[in-house]
């Protein structure tokens, strides 16, 4: 695509990669993904804000055959899929120098070889000037890296957020538009990336309600020229409290833990309370990880393997633990042969996380009557934690 005019002096540039299907070898993409970068041209000088993964390189070469003279490349992160393709953009323009962070510098240095020499850094409120229009920076570690910064264009008042209020999203619509597939989607790019840095995001978000916001234009997904569309749903998703909803991430080899998490699921629907099993042998760990941001509770159901809980409940377990979502109440349901400490074993996976831990519910064999008492038991017992909650 060539580049689209934003405003008259913005343009929207970069590449959608509609058929990427993993992210960081590890998270699943089941939309694509898009590498945006922006042209800011001033009276007197012009800017480049971000650039592309390598791969879409030709991309934004192409892109960039319009712009014969860059006086600076911005780089507000410098994760790869942002950053990836400085060295060929400053081979391009010699004359360009690079804006970024303090913390960002040496690790461009480090991660592309980038000449330190070029590389100049600002401090946090620092300007920049490009004639008729003035370049804010605002520095904002560890969203999601400790390097990070946003650049707010103050005569457009637009802010270019890079991975900040992004979506692992592609698409043709330049624009926010289909608003219910760009909220799911930039839901689970948040709690694959931003959750585990809530209380940042807190600060940062507070920050920004002194800025007049026009549009938020981020390096992944749609620009969003309603704002208050994706600062609204962010404030939802980082400062509101968990909902009356029930996680049950199982595995179950012989069918005996699949029964319990069945029985369990129907006696906490008939208590009122919303609930999502997620077989962890199927299930897109994205998915789960997007529940995570509203749910109050998680019940592990695992069968006993080798004395400890399955690999796959011990896979979804660290995960949850690196994601710190705000979770209040936990608990492990299960079967086993013999023997074992699989819910001594979740608990500790887990040990990061604040969380009111119910009785576990471990049935050697199949359920039966009392296995089927103690899940009510356990369903209650839940009930009554979240009668506070919506």
């Amino acid at each position: 695509m060539k580049p689209r005019k934003i405003t008259e002096c913005v343009s929207f540039l970069g590449a959608q990669d509609f058929d990427r299907r993993l992210f960081d070898e590890l998270i699943p993409l089941p939309d694509g993904t898009s590498y945006n970068a922006y042209v800011v041209k001033g009276s007197e000088k012009t800017a480049l804000i971000d650039t592309v993964d390598p791969p879409k390189l030709a991309v934004l070469m192409n892109q960039l055959n319009g712009v014969e003279k860059l006086d600076y490349l911005i780089v507000q992160h410098v994760e790869q899929d942002h950053s990836g393709s400085v060295p060929a953009v400053l081979n391009r323009y010699p004359n360009a120098t690079v804006i970024t962070t303090p913390k960002a510098r040496p690790m461009l240095v480090d991660h592309l070889h980038v000449n330190p020499e070029r590389i100049p850094t600002v401090a946090d409120g620092e300007t920049i000037s490009l004639g008729n229009e003035t370049l804010e920076f605002i520095h904002a570690p560890w969203v999601h890296w400790p390097e990070t910064m946003l650049t707010y264009l103050r005569e457009e008042k637009i802010l270019f957020t890079c991975d900040f209020f992004g979506a692992h999203l592609a698409t043709t619509e330049l624009y926010a538009t289909d608003k219910a597939r760009v909220y799911e989607a930039a839901k689970r790019y948040y709690a694959e990336i931003m959750m585990p840095f809530r209380a940042m995001i807190s600060k940062h978000l507070k920050r920004l309600d002194d800025y007049e916001i026009a549009m938020i234009a981020p390096s992944h997904g749609p620009v969003y020229d309603d704002p208050a569309f994706i600062l609204g749903a962010y404030r939802h998703w980082v400062l509101d409290p968990p909902q009356n909803l029930v996680l049950i991430p199982y595995v179950s080899m012989h069918g005996s833990t699949q029964v319990m998490v069945d029985h369990l699921t129907a006696s906490l629907v008939d208590r009122g309370i919303s609930v999502k099993p997620f077989n962890l042998t199927v299930t897109d760990l994205g998915k789960l990880a997007e529940e995570l941001v509203d749910a109050s509770t998680i019940i592990f159901a695992t069968p006993t393997v080798l004395a400890g809980p399955h690999p796959g409940v011990v896979s979804a377990a660290y995960l949850i633990n690196a994601l710190r979502p705000k979770l209040k109440y936990a608990g492990v349901i299960g079967s086993y042969g013999w023997g074992g400490k699989a819910p001594e074993t979740v608990t500790g996976l887990v040990g990061t996380l604040k969380l009111d831990w119910f009785d576990p519910v471990m049935v050697k064999g199949l359920p039966g009557k009392e296995a089927f008492q103690a899940l009510d038991r356990l369903a209650e017992a839940i009930a009554m934690r979240h009668q506070s909650l919506s």
